[in-house]
């Protein structure tokens, strides 16, 4: 049985980062990747947006890693040139009654070190987006775009540059946590054909499984998966908007917001819908919930206007009705043989990514020492 000082599992933004932070640390660091190819799950799937840090309770890993990752992530993409722009985001009230949500943002936003909020009224919100609709509005000017294939490609590159390696086609199967390592199973294998020192679950709607699959694992150390769809529709001609448009919360998720990519194309979503498990399906009869949420912001959407786009699937570990759970990151193991395991990477995952992958590295400080 090979042997090897870290294995990370899944190659999407995450663990494409932790693998390019732990490489760069002077580890050895062998990724293994299901698919034949980087961000087949999770990470080309989602809105592809920069977060400033609004959302998430104050001291919770989200909100400290989602500050210190946009950061980071602004500072990346601009050495290197990557596509990315800060190009803006207005949350909007479209009703009285949300004006102390917005406010309620606003705040958690100050607590995290979001400190360039503004708050608009409907004048000054509409002065910089003409074609929009509210009562009130939250400019955050720290927020923007990626793109994500870009900074995914450049964050492989730089991860085998530093000696990290990739294999491809090579899923998973079982994992069993032994005094001098991980052992892993991969593929067809009856028996286990490598171990790991150190290895890290970045497999991201597949992580609690895999957990589940890991003989020696105590029960409090894995976490049970929730699956929240969110379908996306696309605007067939060209968006009035040149900041992204967000609407106050809703339960599960951001609600139904207005997104632009690199070439100025408009999408709306994601929805939520739970489901039991992953499924890419986007059903053309759900835009009538779409044209609803969007007029509420956009009154002048017209009849038509939006076409099926994609879906993804919210790795979450908390369900309909629970409160939003914080990242989950945490080693298991001796001094010789550990795992860190990351559950309930949704967003701000990918604002995020770099940030986690420091954060990994800090972790793994010990856990794979010889």
């Amino acid at each position: 049985m090979d042997t090897v000082e870290c294995v990370v599992i899944g190659a999407g933004v995450v663990g494409l980062a932790t693998a390019r932070a732990l490489a760069l640390a002077g580890r050895e660091v062998i990724v293994l990747e299901a698919e034949d190819h980087i961000g087949s799950g999770v990470s080309s799937r989602n809105s592809e947006v920069i977060h400033a840090g609004i959302y998430y309770p104050q001291g919770s890993l989200k909100a400290r890693l989602c500050v210190r990752g946009r950061d980071a992530l602004y500072a990346y993409c601009a050495e290197r040139h990557l596509p990315h722009a800060r190009c803006g985001k207005l949350i909007v009230a479209t009703d009285p009654a949300q004006l102390p949500d917005l406010e309620r943002l606003r705040e958690a936003g100050l607590a995290n070190g979001v400190d360039d909020l503004a708050w608009l009224s409907a004048d000054q919100a509409q002065a910089l987006e003409p074609a929009l609709a509210c009562v009130a509005a939250l400019h955050s000017p720290s927020t923007g775009i990626v793109d994500s294939h870009a900074l995914m490609l450049s964050l492989q590159g730089e991860a085998e540059a530093a000696g990290a390696m990739i294999a491809f086609l090579t899923p998973v199967a079982a994992m069993v946590v032994r005094p001098d390592g991980v052992a892993i199973t991969t593929g067809q294998d009856n028996a286990p054909s490598l171990s790991a020192r150190l290895v890290v679950n970045c497999a991201g709607l597949n992580a609690p499984d895999l957990a589940t699959a890991t003989q020696g694992l105590s029960p409090i150390d894995r976490a049970t998966p929730h699956y929240a769809k969110g379908s996306y529709f696309t605007l067939a001609g060209r968006s009035p908007f040149s900041r992204l448009i967000y609407p106050t919360p809703e339960p599960g998720g951001l609600g139904v917001h207005l997104t632009l990519d690199m070439g100025g194309q408009a999408k709306f979503g994601p929805d939520v819908e739970w489901v039991s498990g992953p499924d890419y399906d986007v059903d053309p009869r759900r835009a009538q919930r779409f044209y609803g949420a969007v007029r509420r912001y956009w009154p002048g959407l017209p009849d038509d206007a939006l076409v099926p786009g994609y879906a993804g699937v919210r790795p979450k570990i908390s369900g309909p009705g629970q409160p939003a759970a914080d990242f989950r990151i945490h080693p298991v193991g001796t001094a010789r043989s550990g795992m860190i395991h990351l559950y309930g990477i949704e967003s701000p995952g990918l604002t995020a990514s770099l940030a986690i992958a420091n954060h990994v590295v800090d972790l793994a400080k010990g856990l794979a020492d010889a």
